[in-house]
């Protein structure tokens, strides 16, 4: 890619109108200062004091963030929160984002907030060390009401947006964003608007999802396919049939070994990740490997390009340690050229 192309298609993004739809989580970081330890006189217990609690977007958030962070020009959020302490920090912090639209997040009294608690130890010259982390979540079915609403508003998205992400970050199905109702949502839209770009994540599998692009890790391949994914070679085998059967382009992130995508009908491409300089944290690597692929693909970059560019953008983030990095334009074009 030429820097003059890479100009090209990032100077599209401000452009882009977006659609996100999925679990929107609160990412909690609690920082603490291993030098304050007290120890419990009721208990005897160490006790961690905390010096900075830092709130941001997660799960379907952290592919906002790197979104906002390409300088997408809108993105629509799709999903649910609860009236909660962790509801309000959540709405905070996507509402202080540049671009984004919070009308499909829909607020549900009976759901509790999906949130993420991280107790990092930090200690001078040292990388941050995450303690157990604290989650809470939903273990019931999403409301009935509540999957109808959040439905609508991605029938609403296929009407005026460039395309939409969908991110199933939730354990137990029919429990999150991602219904039964939403899905066929996305299948009946793709009937009205065959060329809407939809890209789809789900940690659950996408076996019965509609014909979208999927991005997948290996071992999702394997589940889904049956096929081998142990090697480079077979998964671009593989996800060359997944493409095939979905009529859409399809992508596996393969760790160290980079990514491997496909289009409908023709050969597979693999693109290496870029070498390791330095201590790393591969949390939210995937999610800006999503968020760079459907911002370039909706700009009308190749296959290949986008690829390349969610490559460069992967390394950035893993290399960003104690936090759930991002990666903008320039940092991208630095790296690049």
């Amino acid at each position: 890619m030429t820097p003059q192309r890479f100009d090209e298609i990032t100077a599209r993004y401000p452009l882009l109108r977006l659609a996100l739809a999925g679990d929107f989580c609160l990412d909690r970081y609690f920082d603490i200062d291993p030098a304050k330890a007290e120890r419990s006189i009721e208990t005897g217990l160490v006790v961690h004091n905390i010096v900075r609690v830092r709130c941001q977007p997660g799960a379907a958030g952290t592919i906002l963030n790197n979104l906002v962070a390409l300088g997408v020009g809108e993105v629509r959020v799709i999903g649910c929160c609860g009236q909660d302490g962790e509801g309000y920090e959540l709405k905070r912090a996507l509402s202080l984002m540049p671009g984004v639209c919070l009308e499909g997040l829909v607020e549900a009294p009976e759901r509790r907030t999906f949130t993420y608690t991280k107790p990092l130890i930090l200690r001078p010259g040292l990388p941050p060390e995450e303690l157990n982390r604290l989650d809470i979540k939903n273990w019931n079915p999403t409301p009935a009401e509540v999957r109808n609403q959040i439905a609508r508003h991605v029938e609403r998205a296929s009407k005026d947006t460039d395309g939409l992400i969908l991110m199933d970050q939730v354990d137990l199905a029919e429990t999150g964003v991602v219904t039964r109702e939403l899905l066929e949502e996305v299948r009946q839209a793709l009937l009205r608007q065959p060329k809407w770009l939809v890209l789809g994540d789900s940690r659950r599998g996408l076996r019965s999802w509609p014909p979208i692009s999927f991005k997948m890790n290996a071992a999702e391949l394997k589940a889904m396919s049956g096929e081998l994914t142990n090697t480079v070679v077979e998964c671009q085998r593989a996800v060359e049939r997944v493409a095939a059967s979905n009529g859409r382009a399809a992508f596996v992130t393969l760790a160290d070994r980079g990514i491997v995508g496909a289009a409908p009908g023709g050969p597979s491409v693999s693109v290496p990740s870029l070498p390791i300089r330095g201590p790393i944290d591969i949390v939210g690597a995937g999610d800006s490997v999503t968020a760079n692929l459907t911002a370039a693909l909706a700009a009308g970059a190749t296959l290949t390009e986008a690829m390349e560019l969610a490559m460069v953008a992967a390394s950035l983030v893993i290399h960003q340690l104690g936090t759930t990095g991002t990666a903008s334009v320039a940092q991208i074009r630095s790296m690049l050229f």
